[in-house]
């Protein structure tokens, strides 16, 4: 048996196959709609300035477009996605998901299964795109956003959440791809890394928060490849609050598990944050929150068109 045969026999779903799911109903979703695609890419819309028909429903299209504008106009740029009009974009896919319910002020079956999962808050309001430069001095660039968060009674930002789709990773270290960085571990001279250098507090949020302990003996550093994932962590952290990675459950990258045996990103990155902070991470399904909404029934005009656009459903003749 060679190579090629013996790969057949992996017990994992490979993310290939995952991603050709998804590019197969997207690209059925568009030429559905009759909207103008890519000449080489079905499942991506022909221009970034046609993103609005990437969105299911006008009202949030509208929704995202007026706050990116009212955005612009406090001098607070709106992080509109370059492939935005990309199929399997992941700020659109929770800009479909989410963005319905908070036109109609309906975050209930969202909040309801994070309180399911032991996040009990008393949620007030959502947004698309947040950001804070103070927490780690991200004084110039673009700083650390977080594709959703939900706000307390208190307008105090308290889960924060990061969604995934057909992505295979987590953002690494510009610096590092740069090629201006060997990827070695700083943690014990600081001043080898350039962003603590020109004044990036990620390094001081690790130790504040204890991560230092696990991070100490490791020769690679932790930020090269999973940044992203340590930047979001800390700031949930240092607002006291959880971080909720919402990604496909048919996805192997994140979280999968096979019988007993649980693989992917986030069991492994778990091990480096300290055991006080393991139960703010919480991992959510888009499978699960589509649940959540048909349960109440209060969202049949589009929940469907979700399912057919992301491969959840087979679409049916008549």
């Amino acid at each position: 048996m060679n190579s090629r045969q013996k790969a057949k026999e992996w017990i994992y779903p490979r993310h290939t196959e995952f991603e050709s799911e998804l590019r197969k109903s997207s690209s059925e979703w568009f030429i559905k709609n009759r909207f103008q695609v890519h000449s080489k890419m079905p499942y991506c819309l022909d221009s970034l300035d046609n993103w609005r028909n990437n969105i299911i429903l006008s009202e949030v299209a509208d929704y995202i477009e007026n706050f990116k504008n009212e955005s612009e106009k406090n001098n607070k740029p709106f992080p509109l996605h370059k492939y935005a009009h990309h199929g399997l974009s992941s700020q659109a896919m929770v800009f479909n998901l989410i963005g319905p319910l908070i036109t109609r002020n309906d975050l209930t079956p969202l909040t309801a299964l994070l309180d399911a999962k032991g996040i009990v808050n008393k949620l007030k309001k959502a947004q698309f795109e947040y950001e804070d430069r103070t927490v780690f001095n991200e004084d110039t660039g673009q700083p650390t956003s977080i594709d959703l968060v939900l706000f307390d009674t208190e307008n105090r930002p308290k889960i924060f959440i990061e969604s995934k789709l057909v992505e295979a990773e987590f953002g690494g270290c510009s610096v590092f791809k740069k090629g201006d960085c060997a990827g070695g571990n700083p943690i014990d001279n600081l001043q080898e890394c350039f962003l603590h250098f020109i004044g990036r507090k990620y390094w001081r949020l690790i130790e504040k928060y204890g991560f230092n302990e696990k991070l100490k003996n490791e020769k690679i550093c932790i930020l090269v490849n999973y940044y992203q994932f340590f930047r979001e962590i800390l700031l949930s952290i240092d607002k006291d609050g959880y971080f909720v990675l919402l990604s496909d459950e048919r996805s192997p990258v994140f979280n999968y598990q096979n019988g007993e045996k649980v693989r992917g990103l986030i069991p492994l990155l778990t091990e480096f944050v300290p055991d006080k902070y393991k139960d703010r991470i919480v991992l959510v399904t888009i499978q699960e929150i589509v649940l959540s909404i048909e349960s109440t029934g209060r969202h049949n005009d589009w929940i469907n068109e979700f399912e057919l656009k992301y491969g959840l459903k087979k679409a049916t003749n008549g």
